[in-house]
């Protein structure tokens, strides 16, 4: 027998995407460069050296990517403005070519009915601001780059999301190192988080100035974190791992400040030298806790700690998962999104990424035949079925990603994709994932057996 679970007749349908990884032509048309252009081009620092250069050449075929979204019935699309397109020196002249690209591309999209969310930064940060998210004037030029694509696109464009991830723009790329600028010193890591988050602050200012009847939040990226139950760490160990990962960004967007115990376990590793560090200067926490309308969520696996990673690694071994090697978890995004009710209270919620890398491609008829990405989607979706049955205020879902694209420092390796990219040819070929989701989205619900 099957059961169709229908969702509120005002939910959100979509795919996402991000500049870098999709739009390519980045000498073109006066665009700056960004931090992106300039890791990708170290030898070394990407997956068989791959580039952002041509990528998905999204820049050049965007009325073809949008007139697949309307062929499938996709109702909203989210994507992020290049900032050194805009302003190739962070801030001061406008770069008129790109912004007329976001304008058109806008337009195309209301036109072939479709909803533009937007996105500021999707971390291609112009190489032009010295010290990226190290120097604290990066804020004041957010700020100015925000206003300037308020005042061009705000008449069109109502959704709005400051910062993606930032945990990845600032842990990943200033205390891991495996993306850009690819620094690996956990103080500056917590410098530039703290940057990034007053850059949303400000953002979300300049958006009430620009666009006053817009909808405005941040994407956080969690991993729910789970305790290995057969070589478990300590619950210390638990606590700190969420909230370098989760609270560090979501206490302070939420009026909390930063949490004092991390504060103490910076003060105790010697990566800060005082629970209130120099950099955290008045107003700023005021600042970050501008009142928003919304919170994107991103969930792709859960995140498990364990004392023995030997073991974890066997473990893992068995498990499903899909070719970025993340454990396939779906009830991992039921848990990250009744989290964030529960601690943050927003007023909604929307799923800003969801989405697997199946490496799948074209069969001599042309046909991508995906079914493991459809279980995934599936499952996860219906995760978000049941925290709205629960009463969580879930409004958005947004499958990422529209298309194959460069993936980070993993380079071409990885397809997310519900439509296949040839990066040879851009030639574009519908999986059956994309057919499957077009169903779910006419249907606005979810079939199960």
């Amino acid at each position: 027998m099957t059961t169709i679970l229908k969702f509120p007749d005002n939910f959100m349908w979509g795919a996402a995407t991000a500049s870098y990884q999709i739009e390519g032509a980045y000498q073109e048309d006066g665009r700056g460069e960004s931090i992106w252009d300039a890791f990708a081009h170290t030898p070394g620092k990407i997956l068989n050296g791959d580039t952002g250069d041509v990528a998905c050449d999204h820049y050049h075929r965007w009325r073809d990517d949008i007139a697949l979204m309307k062929s499938l019935g996709y109702p909203y699309y989210r994507f992020s403005l290049g900032w050194p397109r805009i302003l190739p020196e962070g801030r001061g002249k406008i770069n008129q070519p790109g912004l007329d690209f976001y304008s058109r591309l806008v337009d195309g999209l209301l036109e072939a009915g479709i909803v533009p969310m937007a996105t500021l930064y999707h971390w291609d940060l112009p190489t032009a601001i010295k010290d990226a998210w190290l120097n604290r004037s990066v804020v004041d030029a957010f700020a100015e780059y925000t206003s300037v694509v308020a005042r061009h696109l705000g008449d069109r464009v109502k959704y709005w999301f400051t910062i993606n991830e930032p945990w990845c723009a600032s842990h990943l790329s200033y205390t891991i190192g495996e993306h850009a600028p690819g620094l690996k010193d956990r103080s500056l890591g917590i410098l530039a988080a703290h940057h990034l988050l007053m850059a949303h602050g400000v953002g979300v200012k300049e958006l009430r100035i620009g666009v006053p009847d817009a909808q405005v939040g941040i994407v956080l990226n969690m991993s729910p974190v789970h305790n290995d139950p057969d070589a478990p760490v300590s619950d210390d160990v638990v606590r700190h791992v969420d909230g370098e990962a989760l609270r560090w960004f979501a206490d302070p967007v939420y009026c909390k400040g930063y949490p004092q115990d991390m504060l103490e376990d910076y003060v105790r590793m010697g990566v800060l030298q005082s629970k209130e560090p120099e950099f955290i200067q008045p107003g700023d926490l005021e600042l970050i806790a501008q009142e928003t309308d919304l919170i994107g969520l991103n969930y792709y696996t859960r995140n498990v700690v364990s004392s023995d990673a030997a073991l974890l690694q066997k473990k893992r071994a068995a498990m499903e998962k899909t070719d970025i090697d993340w454990e396939v978890y779906p009830q991992g995004l039921y848990e990250f999104i009744e989290r964030i009710d529960r601690d943050y209270h927003p007023k909604q919620i929307m799923v800003a990424e969801n989405g697997a890398s199946y490496g799948d491609g074209p069969d001599q008829t042309g046909r991508v035949r995906d079914q493991k990405r459809i279980n995934y989607l599936q499952s996860h979706i219906q995760a978000v079925w049941q925290a709205i049955q629960d009463s969580m205020p879930v409004t958005a879902y947004l499958q990422w990603s529209l298309l194959d694209n460069f993936e980070w420092a993993k380079g071409y390796s990885q397809r997310f994709g519900i439509i296949y990219v040839d990066f040879e040819t851009q030639q574009r070929y519908i999986k059956d994932s994309a057919y499957w989701y077009s169903d779910v989205i006419k249907e606005n619900g979810l079939q199960v057996v």
